[in-house]
């Protein structure tokens, strides 16, 4: 799963293993052979947790869901966290009764494991927001990559963008309903990864009346300590960007001539460190090569 939630970068822990050559077949599209990758791999090295759990979620990518909800289990038997019920590769096994006992078997075993949450009816159906927020980004990296390659964007793009889209306003449309039923999520009431799911939901939108109504509470969270604050950057910026004004965390990227990615203009730049370490971000330079392999050179000064 690729969520945005650089956090949705964020609780993946499961146990470290080697890197196995499913992740590159994957990363090209060829499923099927990645799929057979992982199970040699797997084979030779049982306890791989990750190799498992990849394996699952190729199978779940492929729609087949024995086999995914076989490995998943497995998977899954000493895994504590709830990043599975997030986790937009498993989506097409949440229709399924099995799903239930997944999600019942997770939650409780993360509230053993962590203090209670107060309101984990809620935290689930975050959960399920944030994993169809994130629906087909892998079908989406497929046409990135082929733009990337080829110059020009394939014409299979077009309707799985507009279905992200339609999946975008249903998601805001059910989330409305949630905050107005159980207020605004945070990290105390749901845990952090559920608290992200609106965070992620509003920057998705097209236009900006609803990040700006929202912002003051994202802000607040962050400034508490009770919310993303690398959530909050990301959509302080698009406002911004998106208004025809300079970034402030230089969050924001853009398509350059070459077709590579860099940052939109940022306001007053030699400050952007001071403006991000305010709200417990890293340097910009450290971010921006790992994100997207730009290497930012505007020395930085202090007031």
């Amino acid at each position: 799963m690729k969520l945005l939630l650089a956090p949705l970068f964020f609780f993946f822990i499961f146990i470290t293993n080697a890197q196995s050559k499913g992740d590159d077949l994957r990363a090209k599209g060829e499923l099927q052979k990645a799929i057979e990758a992982y199970k040699s791999d797997y084979s030779k090295n049982p306890s791989a947790t990750k190799l498992v759990y990849n394996l699952a979620c190729a199978y779940a990518l492929t729609y087949q869901k024995d086999s995914a909800f076989h490995y998943l289990n497995i998977a899954l038997k000493n895994d504590t966290t709830l990043w599975a019920l997030a986790d937009n590769d498993l989506l097409n096994l949440t229709q399924d009764k099995r799903w239930n006992k997944i999600e019942t078997n997770q939650l409780q075993k993360f509230q053993q494991k962590n203090t209670a949450l107060k309101k984990p009816t809620y935290a689930l159906a975050l959960l399920k927001l944030i994993m169809k927020d994130q629906a087909l980004d892998y079908q989406l990296d497929m046409a990135k990559r082929f733009y990337m390659k080829n110059a020009y964007i394939p014409h299979w793009y077009y309707p799985i963008a507009a279905q992200k889209k339609e999946i975008g306003k249903t998601n805001f449309s059910e989330l409305e309903r949630l905050i107005e039923q159980y207020g605004w999520p945070t990290y105390s009431t749901v845990g952090k990864l559920a608290s992200d799911a609106p965070l992620l939901i509003i920057n998705h939108l097209e236009g900006e009346e609803m990040r700006i109504k929202y912002l003051p509470k994202i802000k607040s969270a962050c400034l508490q300590k009770e919310g993303s604050c690398i959530e909050y950057a990301k959509i302080q910026d698009r406002i911004l960007v998106n208004t025809n004004k300079p970034q402030l965390f230089g969050m924001q990227f853009r398509y350059n001539s070459k077709r590579q990615l860099e940052p939109f203009p940022i306001q007053n730049p030699t400050y952007v460190d001071q403006r991000r370490k305010a709200i417990g971000l890293e340097p910009l330079k450290k971010y921006l090569k790992k994100k997207i392999n730009y290497d930012w050179t505007v020395t930085q000064i202090t007031k």
